[in-house]
């Protein structure tokens, strides 16, 4: 056996009692893996116990589709039948326009009066005076 001194054996035990960063790295990567994994554990436990509502079709359908008065629904909005004209007016110009102005003037303000008037219908506006 060789002869050691006590400066060699002093340094030997200096070094194995010191971690490397290899070590801390490592043993830190794997308490935040068990913390991890308990986190899921906890999560999946809570997601298990919490009752879910059944999507059907008929209730994805009522929620997309937005409410319309019926028929026979007393009308909340009205419009005067000047402020009527003026958007009948504006929808013949636009329809006239992107015709390049070359078609009938006349049958554009009927077009856009049908337009207007369903659209009016469909919103449940009444049209007064």
């Amino acid at each position: 056996m060789a002869k050691t001194t006590k400066k060699t054996t002093a340094k030997s035990a200096k070094t194995d009692s010191k971690p490397t960063k290899k070590k801390a790295t490592a043993k830190k990567a794997a308490t935040k893996k068990a913390t991890t994994k308990k986190a899921a554990i906890k999560k999946a436990a809570t997601k298990k116990t919490t009752p879910r509502k059944k999507v059907t079709a008929k209730t994805a359908a009522a929620a997309r589709k937005p409410a319309t008065p019926k028929a026979g629904a007393a009308r909340t909005r009205r419009i005067s039948a000047d402020e009527r004209h003026r958007l009948i007016a504006e929808a013949a110009y636009l329809r006239s326009e992107a015709q390049g102005f070359l078609g009938d003037a006349r049958e554009d303000w009927l077009a856009a009066e049908a337009e207007i008037d369903a659209r009016l219908e469909k919103a449940g506006i009444d049209v007064t005076g």
